[in-house]
C-alpha cells in the first residue's frame, strides 16, 4: 500500500513539475497577455531584407535587447512562434528582456519601413534620382564610395570609382528604415553578395575577375531583352574575346556619348567615332567599367555563359536577336531584320 502511495505521491508531483516547467518555459498562449514582455526604453534593431532568423536574431543580441540567453535561444523562440517565415525587413523598437519576451513582442511589432526600387540597368548618371529627393553626385560618390557598406568580403576589392561600384548592387526593391543613400546601397549590396557574390568560388573573387564580371554583366544588361538570351550573349563576348575581336557593342557608344553629355536614341555610323575608352567598335577587349547596373540573370549569364561558336548577333523589331558564326551569316541576318 506505502508503495502504491508513493508512485502516486511521484506520478502527481512529476505531473506538476512538468507542468509549472510548460508554464514557465513553454508559456499556454492564452498566458502571454498576462506575462511581462520586456521593460525599459524600446531600443531600436534594424532587420535587413533577406535575413533569416537565426541573423536577425544575431542583430538582436548585439543591440543589447536580450537580458540573459544568447541569440540561438531567441532564433529557436522565433521559430517557435512561427515568426522565422514572416519576418519582415525594417526597423524595430523592441524593450529588453528574455529571448522568450523578445519573441513574444516580435509576434506583434510591425516594423517601421521605407521601399526604394533600383531598376535593372540603371547607371550612375539616374541612380540618384530614385531617391526623394535626388542625391546631389558628389553625395552619391562618396556613399558609394564607402567600403563599410559593402560586404566585408568583397569590399576591399572593389573598384574605387562609382560607377564600378554600382554593378555589385542587386537592382530589386530593397526595404530600409529609412530611404537614405547608405541604407540602399547597404541592403543592394547585401543582396549582391547573397545572391551572386558568396557563389563565386573563393579562389575566383579577384579585384580583377570582380570588375570583368561586372562589366560583361553590364554589357549583357544592355543588350539582351529576352532572360532567355543572355547566356547566348555572354557566349558571343567570350568568343569575340578569345579571338581578339572587337566587342562591337552600341550600348557602349551610347555611354559613351552620355558621359559626354548626349543622349542617343539610336546609333548612327558617324557615333561610332567617338574618341572614348567606351567604344568597343575602336578600343579592343572590355571597357574599362560596367556601363549599368546588372540584373541576377545578367550576372548569371556572365559567370556561366552558353558555349556555341556564335559571334554576331543582331535585334528584330521584338528585341530578339539573330545569332550567326559568320559575317556572311550575319550579313543575311540583317538583312532579314530589315526585310531586304
Amino acid at each position: 500500500m506505502k508503495k502504491r502511495l508513493f508512485l502516486l505521491f511521484f506520478a502527481l508531483a512529476a505531473a506538476a513539475l512538468g507542468f509549472a516547467y510548460r508554464t514557465i518555459y513553454y508559456p499556454a498562449e492564452w498566458w502571454h497577455e498576462y506575462l511581462p514582455a520586456g521593460e525599459g526604453e524600446p531600443i531600436q534593431v534594424f532587420v535587413r531584407q533577406g535575413m533569416n532568423a537565426r541573423r536577425a536574431a544575431d542583430e538582436f543580441e548585439s543591440a543589447g535587447v536580450l537580458a540573459g540567453g544568447k541569440a540561438s535561444d531567441l532564433a529557436r523562440w522565433m521559430t517557435r512562434f512561427s515568426i522565422d517565415r514572416r519576418l519582415k525587413p525594417g526597423m524595430y523598437s523592441i524593450r529588453r528582456g528574455s529571448p522568450w519576451e523578445v519573441a513574444r513582442q516580435l509576434e506583434k511589432a510591425e516594423p517601421s519601413v521605407s521601399s526604394s526600387t533600383i531598376v535593372p540597368g540603371t547607371d550612375v548618371f539616374s541612380f540618384s534620382g530614385i531617391f526623394t529627393p535626388p542625391l546631389a553626385p558628389e553625395t552619391m560618390e562618396k556613399i558609394l564610395a564607402r567600403n563599410d557598406l559593402f560586404p566585408k568580403e568583397i569590399a576591399p576589392l572593389l573598384p574605387p570609382e562609382a560607377e564600378g561600384r554600382l554593378a555589385f548592387l542587386l537592382p530589386e526593391t530593397v526595404h530600409t528604415a529609412e530611404n537614405s543613400g547608405e541604407e540602399v546601397v547597404s541592403s543592394a549590396a547585401r543582396l549582391w553578395w547573397d545572391r551572386i557574390g558568396s557563389h563565386i568560388p573563393e579562389e575566383k573573387r579577384t579585384a580583377e575577375y570582380l570588375l570583368e564580371m561586372a562589366v560583361i554583366s553590364s554589357l549583357i544588361e544592355r543588350e539582351a531583352l529576352w532572360d532567355e538570351e543572355r547566356p547566348l550573349i555572354a557566349g558571343v563576348i567570350e568568343n569575340r574575346r578569345k579571338k581578339k575581336m572587337p566587342l562591337q557593342i552600341d550600348a557602349t557608344v551610347v555611354y559613351a556619348w552620355k558621359k559626354e553629355g548626349r543622349n542617343l536614341t539610336r546609333v548612327l555610323y558617324k557615333d561610332l567615332e567617338i574618341d572614348s575608352p567606351y567604344n568597343t567598335y575602336k578600343i579592343p577587349g572590355l571597357p574599362p567599367a560596367p556601363i549599368c547596373i546588372p540584373s541576377e540573370k545578367s550576372w548569371l549569364a556572365a559567370l556561366s555563359p552558353e558555349k556555341t561558336e556564335y559571334f554576331y548577333y543582331v535585334a528584330g523589331q521584338d528585341g530578339r536577336h539573330l545569332f550567326s558564326e559568320t559575317l556572311s551569316g550575319h550579313q543575311r541576318n540583317i538583312r532579314k531584320v530589315r526585310g531586304k
